[in-house]
């Protein structure tokens, strides 16, 4: 395994954070004058700026080592997602984005306020905030431990520390001065450097292969690694739980998830808001169409010499007793000097603009759903000060769950990691159903919002193979689980008569 950097690489390494440097100082220097400014950029942030934020957060850490690992093991089904996507983001823009403008909201949950009062929207934001430590806190050991495999050719504890570290301090510079505004310009940045990274990475491997382009489409056609639908009830990506469990969850990424929907509540008015949406899924069709076609490449790199340098017949996908995608296991063992400096960057920009965003978003449902309310009437100076250190305090506890998740994985049986990386979309589930509930009907109240959410995350919960134990022959897909999870919060929302 070649995994030492070349001076080479740390001069592309050492480039890039020239780059964060120079761009942080440079976003920093615009004063904030106000909180709302802080989260939403008072309300004057680009369409197509708001839009490379969105796909940066929204596709980054999902795609860089997932994309290819899916269409390695599988096909190109992943594509479906994007109409749901899509389908999601047209509700959305339609039905909650006017909303959320109508009443000048900060945080998605002020919409629940509205409806059922005060309470609603802490308890809301309240289950955001938990989820998100542990889905953002485990999201940022992975990227870490990608860091450390290729910085350090290891995984010790001491090197992810100092990946977590490295990530985290980056995030900071753009987040605690500037807020909303530095975010989503350096998700700009970020986008273009993961994105450039991985066509520079298909560029290589397509230029390896040792076949035309008419050859390698015939053989992975022929081995049914080009499918784009999939009819089955069965598959992860079928049609049917791309129309139903996976557009709830699209739905809920983007309508109630702060971590989202901040930045679309940071254009001029509702219009602008969802072009943004809209305009960030289409750029995601070929973002995730690049990295879907580098794993395809990968399978023929791998599973056919006569189109392949790779002679070595058969490939272990770990490292230190870890299991990896195929990507990790390209990037550790054959790209040349250079490219794993640029690939490196690539996934440090993708990490980057996921944690960047989680930290904001965090900090403005603390201030504003949590902590104005508890003490209004102060000056704007004040809530700003709240919101740095809010920023600060959950870039602590971030880190501390990203190596709580480091210890947890090696030294215990528990799924704590994939619990962890769960736990936001089990709470998508009560969420929908008390959102639903408040959107189309008249019923719910106060005292059933709280119910309906635990409601909901407990089905989804419940519903977990590794809490099944041995009842595991029926086992549900999660497209599946979260329809089920809904139903039962919109049930116990229904349950009661509405307030008012």
């Amino acid at each position: 395994m070649n995994s030492a950097f070349s001076l080479l690489d740390w001069g592309v390494f050492g480039g890039y954070f020239v780059l964060l440097i120079g761009s942080s100082l440079l976003l920093s220097r615009a004063g904030v004058r106000s909180a709302r400014e802080y989260f939403v950029g008072g309300n004057a942030m680009p369409v197509l700026a708001v839009a490379l934020s969105v796909l940066a957060t929204a596709q980054s850490a999902a795609t860089f080592l997932g994309g290819p690992e899916f269409a390695y093991r599988n096909d190109l089904t992943l594509l479906g997602f994007f109409v749901s996507g899509m389908l999601g983001a047209l509700f959305v823009a339609k039905v909650m984005i006017p909303r959320f403008y109508a009443i000048k909201a900060v945080t998605v949950y002020e919409l629940l306020q509205i409806r059922y009062g005060e309470r609603a929207k802490r308890e809301a934001g309240a289950m955001f905030l938990v989820g998100r430590l542990f889905a953002s806190g485990a999201r940022l050991y992975i990227g870490a431990l990608a860091i450390s495999m290729i910085l350090f050719g290891d995984i010790a504890a001491s090197h992810v520390a100092v990946a977590i570290i490295v990530l985290m301090l980056g995030a900071l510079a753009y987040t605690y001065v500037g807020g909303v505004r530095s975010i989503i310009f350096s998700d700009v940045i970020q986008a273009l450097t993961y994105i450039g990274a991985a066509v520079a990475v298909l560029i290589y491997l397509y230029a390896s292969l040792q076949g035309d382009f008419a050859t390698m489409a015939a053989t992975l056609e022929q081995e049914g690694k080009l499918r784009l639908l999939d009819f089955s009830f069965a598959g992860e990506f079928s049609v049917w739980a791309l129309l139903g469990g996976w557009l709830l969850l699209n739905i809920a990424v983007y309508g109630m998830d702060q971590d989202m929907s901040q930045r679309i509540l940071s254009c001029k008015d509702d219009r602008e808001g969802a072009r943004s949406l809209i305009y960030a899924l289409l750029l995601s069709l070929p973002v995730t169409m690049l990295f879907l076609a580098i794993g395809v490449l990968l399978y023929l790199y791998y599973h056919h010499p006569e189109l392949s340098p790779y002679l070595n017949g058969g490939v272990a996908q770990e490292f230190a007793g870890e299991k990896i995608t195929i990507f990790m296991t390209y990037i550790l063992n054959e790209m040349p000097e250079g490219m794993r400096g640029l690939v490196t960057v690539g996934a440090i920009a993708a990490a980057l603009s996921s944690t960047t965003s989680v930290l904001g978003a965090m900090a403005s449902v603390a201030v504003e759903d949590f902590y104005r309310p508890w003490r209004p009437g102060l000056p704007e100076a004040h809530y700003i000060k709240r919101a740095r250190s809010a920023v600060l305090l959950f870039a602590l506890l971030l880190s501390l769950m990203a190596m709580v998740s480091y210890y947890w994985q090696r030294y215990s049986d528990l799924p704590l990691l994939s619990f962890a990386l769960g736990v936001m979309a089990f709470a998508y589930s009560g969420l929908l159903g008390v959102y639903f509930s408040a959107l189309f009907t008249k019923r719910g109240s106060a005292k059933t919002v709280p119910l309906a959410l635990l409601g909901g995350f407990a089905t989804v919960l419940l519903l977990q193979p590794y809490i099944l134990g041995t009842i595991t022959a029926w086992e549900i897909g999660f497209s599946w689980q979260l329809i089920i999870g809904s139903m039962v919060s919109f049930a116990i929302m229904q349950s009661a008569r509405g307030e008012g």
